[in-house]
């Protein structure tokens, strides 16, 4: 029966009695540190976006069907007294241009009355108001990326035109890095002083990795264990191995032979200074490849719940935006109850108009 992963602490180097720890050792045990927090951090962003999402769906989703209920009266009275011939013309532009405004925010939401009755007082439709934002989308990107988007003439919505420009943009910048790493392999190829050396290193903790790897794939190999039991175990070990070496993530395979007692719990203490420097290596790439999964998962939730720019998912920031988009819905709420009793009365909507002249 294979043990649960051990925690990260288990992998570290402990100095010897009444001896300090090597700075191979130390630098070794901080980049496992790295690993270990950035992992915490990792898991602590899909917990916060899924406990977020339905904290907000509970707190804004009723106040969202109260301003939009609110909205829809509005502009139905606006409708009435459109049809009627109370207000002057500067009124009835003010009138309809608000009425159009409510229609157009509640159709985008998928309103189908208020679509229609969007079209029959606006002089464009939702469809042609949509295609000059996609015509105007159309310009700003081409513009930016200094070429047409090569969309075969296709008429895109304005979603559309941002993904494809955003794929431009990656496929740029793709090329862009694939240059910047041909130069660097260049100036390597030079052999500044040092260079050789990193290349060993980097050699070596290459041929690290290979060997704990190749060496868990045998161990581990499902079709030499006859116990079905067993054989379940080692698949489902073997397939986890096979993702982590994909990733080059050391730390997992490490979790791994542990599990398999297919190591001495002891032998990290006495790894010798090169051999943990090769680990460091690897240890430090994994540590960079953690930090750009974090801020991969870190732009999307800061997108979703229209965090302002620059300001990182927590949970701090998320319950501040929940509050704050509460107190904005509950604000619009109150404003539009008042703007609906305005319309109730006559006297009252032609000052309401006139005001928002």
């Amino acid at each position: 029966m294979f043990e649960s992963a051990p925690d990260v602490a288990a992998l570290r180097v402990l100095p010897p009695t009444s001896q300090p720890l090597s700075a191979a050792a130390r630098a070794y045990n901080l980049q496992l540190t790295r690993i270990d927090k950035l992992k915490s951090q990792l898991a602590e962003l899909d917990a916060l976006g899924q406990c977020h999402r339905l904290a907000l769906h509970e707190a804004v989703a009723p106040l969202r069907g109260d301003v939009a209920q609110r909205q829809r009266e509005l502009a139905l009275a606006l409708d009435v007294h459109l049809q009627g011939k109370l207000l002057s013309e500067g009124q009835t532009v003010t009138a309809r241009t608000e009425l159009c405004r409510l229609a157009r925010t509640l159709a985008e939401e998928g309103d189908a009355a208020m679509r229609e009755l969007h079209d029959r007082h606006s002089p464009r439709s939702l469809a042609q108001l949509r295609q000059d934002h996609a015509d105007a989308m159309r310009e700003r990107l081409e513009a930016v990326l200094g070429e047409p988007l090569d969309d075969d003439g296709q008429d895109l919505s304005a979603e559309q035109l941002v993904r494809a420009g955003l794929e431009r943009l990656r496929r740029s910048q793709e090329a862009a890095q694939d240059r910047r790493r041909e130069a660097a392999h260049a100036k390597r190829s030079r052999k500044k002083p040092g260079a050789e050396q990193r290349d060993t290193e980097q050699h070596h903790a290459d041929t690290l990795l290979r060997r704990l790897f190749r060496q868990l794939a045998s161990a581990l190999h499902p079709d030499r264990e006859s116990d079905p039991a067993a054989r379940l175990r080692k698949t489902a070990l073997m397939s986890e191995a096979n993702a982590a070496y994909e990733k080059r993530d050391l730390v997992t395979l490490l979790q791994i032979q542990s599990r398999a007692e297919l190591a001495d719990p002891a032998a990290v203490h006495r790894l010798p200074d090169e051999r943990l420097a090769a680990l460091t290596l690897l240890l430090k790439a994994q540590v960079a490849g953690l930090e750009r999964e974090r801020a991969a998962r870190q732009a999307p939730l800061a997108h979703e719940f229209a965090l302002p720019e620059g300001v990182s998912p927590n949970a701090n920031t998320l319950l501040q935006q929940r509050i704050d988009q509460v107190q904005a819905l509950e604000s619009e709420l109150s404003g539009l109850s008042q703007d609906l009793d305005a319309v109730s009365d006559d006297r009252r909507l032609k000052r309401w108009l006139n005001a928002r002249r």
